[in-house]
Order: structure tokens, then C-alpha cells, then sequence
């Protein structure tokens, strides 16, 4: 079933109100106009609470707030006992001076004044508390929105070992003022745009000024605002919309859970994104070097992080191409392996009906159902479910002579290897490029694979991520290129932001 449509081909009635001169409603002085418009909007919605009340016991006024996403004991505490308990100075009704109203009786810290229909139901959606009073041709927007959220907890899918153990939940203002309480200085910026038709949906960007190039920023708000869907629930569909090579299987759009990384990312010049709702963060621009690092490379030695990088990068080309060499290898060029090896591998092969390619793929698409079991599985469960499942199905398939022992070391090694990458997104690239570079490897061998090779770094050389190069954006000037790609280089060194940046680390233009 389609759930979301484009806005163009969207059939169905807009919320928005019209005079027949086509401008929006505005409110008007009557309160029962205005009551019985929005009345009419939540129609058939019972969380919508209209409260009528008198001010000083003379003027009519109402509060429409929505049942759970309003703070109802402030309401009553700082806007109802006031305004019914209020008396005129004067002991006369007469017409109220709001502005004098809202100084001297409402204890609210924020409110806004709305002028239409429309930006009344944006702020009762949004959770705000509206006051409308008799005679008022403009209502008031009171910031005494509160719901339910979970605590702040350490991210799951990118632990470490030594680092800060908050991560991002789903209501902005929190995920906003973890940046704040890490970055003090005014610097940091923060523009708002709406995405989603009906959701109505806040992404915050987010960037440093002076620091951050002004083409980012305003790249990114172009790309946000063009936008048309009916609603969006995840960062996911924004990574999807505004990636530059939708395509691609990298991606070109880092995502994390990690205060820490966006806080970082923001000081080498890049843009964060923030949904309300998502506990996914997205930074921009992203590099292939960026999705291979990890946040804990910064906070051990210099000589702990290199090895590590070192490391991962050696399994991730594990990852990529070591059943392929080992499908090209038996299947092409068998003089390459030692006379013993050989032996032993066509001994263990003696009963496997299959050429090498089919005997991988069957594995590798085997161990690829285990592992999304293991994740889509209760966590209790999950882990001993695909661990039990491959040893089990592993021993089975050697016994029945489906395939050989050494394809199933070929494909554990594999999956460690893949474990190894710290971006879950990099491995799930890495995962889909394994197959294409399989079939090359058996219908061409190591020509074929060094054709797949140099089909994926010229793509990769083709991509960028918010008009940067994909290969460059994470490699800074070029006479410090080294410092921070394969190695990890001692913090007084790392005295220059990445290239897309200029300006010196610490050093204001």
C-alpha cells in the first residue's frame, strides 16, 4: 500500500482555509467566528480540548490545547487561576489592554502572537496551548508544550570503549541542547525548515558560523525545502531526498547517534541536520574516509589509533574481495595456491557438486539471512539465534557436501571483516558490492576483479556529497593530506580543517 504521495497528485482535502478572495483567514474580533473555524478543522478529534473560561469573571476567552502534548498543570498554575482570578484596577469592565495582561498576569515564559486560522492550528499541533479572548482580532501561542521522551542514553549501534556515553533521543530541544551545553560560543547557528504536508515535520540545521562555507547552509536549506511528501517520520527519508547520487550504494550522507561526532563534524565545517522525532543525526558533507573512522580514534594515543585504522582498512578490502579471490583463485589460477593447499582443497571439495561462485553465493546469501535474522530478533535471543544458525547450518552443509570447509572459513572471515567497519551504511555498501565483484571474479578471475576495482573507484571518484568530492572532502590541504586519513596524527599537529575548509583549526577569519 502507497502511504505517502507526491503533494502534486495528492487527491485529498487541504487543511488550510481560504477566503473566496483566496488570502488565508485571518481571526477575527468575534470569539465564536474564530472557536467555531477551528471547531471545524477537529472536527471528529476528541484529544482537541476547547476550555471557555472569563477573564476577571467579564471577557470571554477559550484555550484549545491538545490532550498529551500539552503541560496542563502550568496551564492551570500560570494561565487559568490568573486570568479568572484577575480584577480590574478600576473595578469596571471595560476593554482589555492585552499587552498589559500578558506582562502582568501570564508566569509563560514564551508566547506568540498568531494573526491566522492557519498559524493557530500550527502551534496547537505543535503542542502549544492557544488563547483566544472576545474582542481580539490576534490570538496567543503559549510555549507550555510537554510530552512523553526516553532518557538520554549511550547510543547502541556505536559504542566505544572510551568516550562520552550520552547519545541523541528523539525531541529536538534535547538533541539542540546537547550541541549547546558542548559548544558555548553564539557561533553555532540553527535555521528551521519544515518538511511534510500533513507531519509537519522540524529539521534544524545546524553549522558553525565563519567556520562552515555559506553555500553549505545554503545548499542544504534549498535541497530541505524542495521537499514534497505528505509526511516524513525518519532522517532516513531526508538522506534519501537531498544525497546527491540517490543511486549510489555509498553513502553520501553521514548518519550518527553521537553528540560528540556531530560536535565535531560542526567544527571541521560541516552542517548537521536535526529532525524532531529521529534520534539519527545527518552531517554534510560526508567522505568514504569519514564513514571508516570512528569517534574513538580521537580519544585513544596516536600509535593505538593508526594501528586500528590500519586494521580497518585491511578487512574492509577483506570484506570486499576475499571470496572473490578465492572463487577466482580455485576457478582460474590454481598454480597460485601451494601444492599442499591445493591438495587439501580439492580433497575437501571431492563431494561438492557446485563450481566455487555457486558454492559463495549459496554461503554468503545464507549467512546474510542469519545476520538479519539475528538483528530483527528479540536482543536475548537475536545473538545466539544466528550464531547457533551458522555453525549449525555450516557443519550441516559440509556433511551433506553442499559445500567445502574452506568456504565456510572464506565466509566467516567475511563477516568479521565487515563487523570491523564502524558505519553501519559503509558495511551494508561493502555487503552489496561483494556480490557483483563474485561474478567477475568467476567469469573473468583476478582480471575480473581488478576490473570491479576500477569500476568502483571511479565511481566513487564521480560522487560528492553537497557538491564535495566524495574521495577529497575528509582530506585536508595538500600539503598535510596524510594526517588524518591513514594515520591519526598527534592533536598539535592537526592544525588545519579539512579541505572543505580553509581556515586554520583555532583560528577565527
Amino acid at each position: 500500500m502507497r502511504f505517502f504521495q507526491r503533494r502534486k497528485k495528492s487527491r485529498l482535502p487541504r487543511l488550510t482555509t481560504t477566503t473566496s478572495s483566496g488570502m488565508q483567514d485571518v481571526l477575527a474580533a468575534n470569539i465564536n467566528e474564530n472557536i467555531q473555524n477551528i471547531q471545524d478543522i477537529y472536527r471528529d478529534c476528541i484529544d482537541v480540548v476547547f476550555r471557555p473560561f472569563y477573564i476577571a469573571g467579564h471577557t470571554s476567552a477559550v484555550l484549545i490545547y491538545i490532550n498529551g502534548l500539552a503541560n496542563v498543570e502550568e496551564l492551570n498554575e500560570n494561565v487559568l487561576r490568573p486570568l479568572m482570578e484577575k480584577h480590574s484596577a478600576s473595578g469596571q469592565d471595560g476593554p482589555l489592554n492585552m499587552t498589559s495582561l500578558l506582562e502582568q498576569q501570564l508566569t509563560v515564559a514564551k508566547v506568540n502572537k498568531v494573526q491566522t486560522i492557519d498559524e493557530c492550528v500550527e502551534y496547537i499541533a505543535a503542542g502549544n496551548p492557544l488563547l483566544l479572548v472576545d474582542g481580539q482580532s490576534e490570538g496567543f501561542a503559549l510555549g507550555l508544550s510537554q510530552w512523553e521522551k526516553r532518557a538520554i542514553e549511550e547510543p547502541v549501534a556505536e559504542s566505544v570503549i572510551r568516550g562520552p556515553r550520552e547519545g541523541f533521543i528523539e525531541s529536538l530541544e534535547t538533541n539542540l541542547s546537547l550541541l549547546r551545553r558542548r559548544i558555548r560560543s553564539p557561533l553555532l547557528k540553527t535555521k528551521s525548515v519544515t518538511v511534510g504536508k500533513y507531519t509537519k515535520t522540524e529539521v534544524v540545521i545546524c553549522y558553525m558560523e565563519g567556520i562552515a562555507p555559506e553555500a553549505f547552509v545554503t545548499e542544504a536549506e534549498k535541497r530541505l525545502r524542495r521537499i514534497e511528501l505528505d509526511g516524513v517520520l525518519e532522517t532516513g527519508y531526508l538522506e534519501e531526498l537531498i544525497e546527491d547520487h540517490p543511486y549510489s550504494p555509498f553513502p553520501q550522507v553521514l548518519n550518527t547517534e553521537r553528540p560528540d561526532v556531530a560536535i565535531a563534524s560542526l567544527l571541521e565545517g560541516r552542517i548537521v541536520m536535526i529532525q524532531d522525532g529521529s534520534p539519527f543525526v545527518l552531517v554534510m558533507p560526508a567522505s568514504f574516509y569519514s564513514l571508516v573512522q570512528s569517534s574513538e580514534d580521537y580519544y585513544q594515543r596516536t600509535l593505538i589509533s593508526t594501528l586500528i585504522r590500519w586494521l580497518r582498512y585491511l578487512f574492509l578490502l577483506i570484506s570486499l574481495l576475499l571470496p572473490s579471490a578465492y572463487i577466482a583463485i580455485l576457478t582460474f589460477h590454481q598454480e597460485m595456491i601451494p601444492t599442499t593447499l591445493l591438495l587439501t582443497v580439492a580433497a575437501s571439495r571431492e563431494r561438492v557438486p557446485f563450481p566455487a561462485l555457486v558454492e559463495a553465493l549459496i554461503m554468503e546469501i545464507v549467512f546474510e539471512a542469519l545476520r538479519e535474522a539475528g538483528v530483527r530478533l528479540p536482543k536475548q535471543t537475536g545473538a545466539a539465534v544466528s550464531i547457533v544458525g551458522a555453525l549449525v547450518i555450516g557443519q550441516a552443509a559440509v556433511q551433506a557436501g553442499l559445500v567445502s570447509a574452506p568456504m565456510i572459513m572464506i565466509v566467516a572471515l567475511t563477516g568479521i571483516a565487515s563487523f570491523t567497519i564502524p558505519r553501519f551504511t559503509a558495511g551494508i555498501a561493502l555487503r552489496m558490492l561483494r556480490f557483483p565483484m563474485m561474478f567477475l571474479a568467476g567469469s573473468l578471475g583476478l582480471l575480473g576483479i581488478m576490473l570491479g576495482l576500477l569500476l568502483v573507484l571511479i565511481h566513487m571518484a564521480s560522487l560528492r556529497s553537497l557538491g564535495v568530492p566524495y574521495l577529497n572532502a575528509h582530506v585536508p590541504n595538500v600539503d598535510h593530506q596524510a594526517k588524518d586519513v591513514l594515520v591519526r596524527t598527534p592533536w598539535w599537529k592537526l592544525n588545519a580543517r579539512p579541505r572543505i575548509n580553509e581556515r586554520r583549526n583555532g583560528r577565527q577569519s
